[in-house]
């Protein structure tokens, strides 16, 4: 049996579920790297460039992780996954970072991802990557038919209010295992990148905090995205990436439909998307209501107790507000 090895890191976050069920429905059988930890992100440091921000030097660790346990790695190139937009650079360039800078690896599927034409191209892909698997067409259609059929589903599921952690693979089949429901006490809505947002190593276990302390979080995969992209029109152009606009679009709808008690938005030091996207929100959410925000800037190097302080107050503040809404400041 052909072993596909998928590194759990980038949008790993975002679309483990129609990877594995595709690969595993092809016959393929899946190895997915270790979760992030201290060792990973340490190799990973290591055979990166310096620059590059934290989720990339993670992805080199958990590529290194699965080197010598896989026939394939499934390393796609990403350069748009949504029309007329654009992926971040550091992403849409991985790939080949690797490929010069680990020199002994397995056969790679290299699948572009571009639907900023067209999102017909998906299948276009997904008939490219099955090819690495077997020859036979409608197999590759029918798995990749149910394999969007069963990430669809979990999408809809997300919106509905449900924040997942990672999906795994039980008894062969796909669940979800459920963290919390948005609380109805107050809630706090965490924007970010999918794999900064729900790598737990990388945030410091951010949303199981909020959690232990009552919080209910709102993610951006929980907002709809044609509502996002409709409130961007309220901007001289369209914004060029598309987390760009899944973060400001997002935060218009929180503003319109209330209910959100603080914004934590979480970045990667030295990310370049999130330097004016960020400062977008920031300027909205300043102009337009009184929610608390708090940015969380992560590297290698933060530290844990610093975070966890930072975060404390944050909490605190909003709860105090809602007895003393007058006293306390909106910013921190």
């Amino acid at each position: 049996m052909v072993k596909v090895g998928i590194p759990r890191g980038l949008y790993y976050y975002k679309f483990s579920t129609l990877w594995e069920n595709f690969f595993t429905e092809l016959g393929a059988e899946i190895v997915i790297s270790e979760k992030t930890n201290k060792n990973i992100i340490l190799e990973g440091t290591n055979h990166c460039v310096s620059e590059a921000c934290l989720p990339i030097k993670a992805y080199f660790g958990h590529v290194l992780n699965l080197l010598g346990k896989a026939d394939f790695i499934f390393l796609p190139r990403f350069t748009s996954i949504s029309r007329k937009q654009y992926i971040c650079p550091e992403v849409a360039g991985v790939q080949d970072m690797i490929r010069n800078s680990i020199k002994v690896m397995p056969r790679i599927i290299d699948t572009e991802i571009n639907l900023r034409k067209s999102e017909k191209n998906s299948w276009l892909a997904a008939l490219y990557t099955g090819e690495f698997i077997t020859g036979d067409k409608q197999k590759i259609r029918t798995a990749y038919k149910n394999a969007l059929d069963k990430y669809r589903n979990e999408r809809q599921v997300m919106k509905s209010g449900v924040l997942t952690d990672e999906f795994k693979q039980e008894a062969g089949t796909m669940s979800l295992r459920v963290i919390q429901k948005r609380s109805t006490t107050l809630t706090v809505a965490v924007l970010g990148h999918c794999y900064t947002v729900y790598d737990s190593f990388i945030n410091m276990e951010l949303i199981g905090k909020l959690k232990e302390y009552g919080i209910g979080v709102v993610t951006l995969d929980m907002l709809d995205y044609q509502e996002s992209k409709d409130r961007c029109s309220e901007l001289d152009k369209m914004l060029f990436w598309d987390y760009g606009t899944r973060a400001y679009g997002g935060t218009v709808q929180l503003i319109e439909n209330g209910g959100i008690d603080g914004v934590i938005a979480i970045t990667s030091f030295g990310c370049g998307v999130d330097s004016f996207v960020i400062e977008l929100v920031e300027k909205k959410l300043r102009a337009e209501s009184d929610i608390p925000f708090m940015k969380l800037v992560l590297d290698e190097h933060s530290a844990e107790a610093g975070f966890c302080t930072r975060l404390e107050a944050f909490v605190d503040m909003i709860v105090r507000r809602g007895i003393h809404e007058d006293n306390i400041s909106s910013y921190r």
